[in-house]
């Protein structure tokens, strides 16, 4: 039986957590109220772990399970508004075509330059891993496949080559994010932590996963450059090499493409500028992502029906994501107006307390990693851990940093998990076997679990 129709019998996100809403409204009728007192430490409320106490609870109904969504959305408007312009940006990029003629550009330049085909495996996931750990590329990076798979053949490389540079580098980029606003923004959010604080330590983070993963798949690629058949997707290989032979359209990036580019790339380094020195929030950057697809739509030549087409098509291949995000925040006010958050707070707390922070953090990463298989929209798996994760880091002697950390951190089995729908779209549009995937994968996401164990000790032990 294929994957594909393993995949379709796995329920979605939707339904997993408005399942888990129900079941949420279900436990506030035997879940006992609790609450804590809290204090403010640098600005931010923070628990008294000494003050736990029972109070009445407040069930909810039928009518409170189906009002939650709502409520969620309107609790979640500045983020779930951001998501839509930003989807909306992209798809303006797109329509340009400005970044896929780079990249075919680029990969032509390798019949001419020994430096080019040394560089370009580095070069690219570098750049991926940056788009996901900055703007969170994630979905984005799936058409990509469609140009990296001819450029891996062409490098005598393998189809999985041509996966993983633009997949595996964004979202290990996404996992390991210094800047990206939908997982590291939203956490910090949600737990009262100044906006990508704690960059420092995250880029190292980043730059640390980036490179295993650019040796990693350089080994491989020379191992499959030299000895063709050991490829999993030789035989495919083959057939595509093909077909491919005669495929040469000659096309070259045009000059307002290139504006383009020159327009997203100055975007990308005023947003950090912002961010980093001018204490930007998402209202800045979602009005500077707006100001880069206007002028990106008027140097690229589109006509405004175009513009207007592009931008209301990306920001509608967003509006699921939105509405994850008011699914898994409605989950979090069924709770609150149960008033049983702090009574789950109190239940959690030993399967994560530990003698040490450091096995503490572990801990908190290896609970991410199982909700990540469930639930692995970086916004929706934010919104909907971290107001339970943040206060129980207070708990357990974890700074909230290092809490977000380990978030992050969950993220890293993405690539194989078989609920993504990103990794399943990638396979099927690559022709890859999803079994055939994993086993490439596995040894990856081993070395990815060792270094996030490391990686939390550090931040654990210090009170980052």
């Amino acid at each position: 039986m294929s994957t594909e129709n393993k995949t379709r019998r796995l329920p979605n996100t939707f339904i997993l957590l408005f399942a888990l809403l129900g079941l949420i409204a279900l436990a506030t009728w035997f879940v006992p109220g609790g609450h804590y007192d809290t204090h403010v430490v640098n600005g931010k409320a923070v628990i008294d772990p000494a003050t736990f106490r029972y109070v009445d609870a407040h069930p909810q109904g039928l009518v409170a399970l189906l009002v939650a969504p709502l409520k969620g959305f309107v609790e979640a408007a500045l983020i779930i508004g951001f998501v839509l312009i930003v989807g909306g940006v992209f798809g303006v990029l797109h329509k340009t075509e400005a970044i896929a003629a780079f990249i075919r550009s680029v990969a032509a330049a390798h019949e001419h330059s020994s430096l080019v085909r040394a560089g370009l495996i580095p070069i690219f996931l570098a750049l991926f891993s940056l788009g996901g750990a900055s703007f969170g590329m994630a979905e984005e990076a799936i058409p990509f496949v469609l140009i990296f798979i001819p450029m891996a053949l062409a490098l005598r490389y393998d189809t999985v080559v041509g996966v993983a540079i633009p997949f595996v580098g964004s979202q290990i980029g996404f996992a390991t994010a210094f800047l990206n606003p939908f997982n590291v923004g939203v956490a910090q959010g949600l737990v009262g932590l100044p906006l990508f604080s704690g960059l420092g330590y995250r880029f190292m983070c980043w730059a640390l996963f980036t490179a295993v993963t650019i040796v990693f798949l350089m080994f491989y690629a020379a191992r499959i450059r030299a000895r063709p058949e050991l490829s999993s997707t030789f035989e495919m290989d083959q057939v595509k090499r093909e077909q491919l032979q005669a495929a040469d359209t000659g096309e070259r990036m045009t000059g307002r493409q290139q504006a383009v580019l020159i327009v997203f790339a100055l975007s990308l380094a005023g947003m950090i500028v912002g961010v980093v020195s001018l204490g930007w929030y998402i209202e800045e950057i979602a009005a500077l992502f707006l100001s880069m697809a206007i002028v990106a739509g008027l140097v690229g030549g589109l006509k405004q029906d175009e513009w207007v087409a592009a931008f209301l098509g990306g920001a509608r291949d967003l509006v699921s994501t939105a509405l994850v995000i008011a699914l898994a925040k409605g989950t979090v006010v069924l709770m609150r107006d149960a008033h049983v958050i702090d009574s789950m707070l109190h239940a959690l707390a030993p399967w994560v307390q530990s003698g040490s922070p450091m096995l503490a953090a572990q801990k908190m990463f290896g609970i991410q990693t199982v909700i990540n298989f469930f639930i692995h929209s970086g916004t929706g798996q934010a919104a909907l851990t971290m107001p339970l994760m943040g206060p129980l880091s207070d708990l357990v002697g974890v700074s909230r940093q290092t809490a977000i950390l380990a978030f992050q951190f969950g993220e890293l089995s993405t690539p194989i998990i078989p609920t993504s729908a990103i990794t399943v779209g990638v396979l099927s549009l690559a022709g890859v076997g999803y079994t055939r995937w994993v086993r490439w994968m596995l040894p990856l996401q081993a070395i990815y679990l060792v270094m996030a164990l490391v990686l939390l000790v550090p931040p654990a032990l210090s009170g980052w």
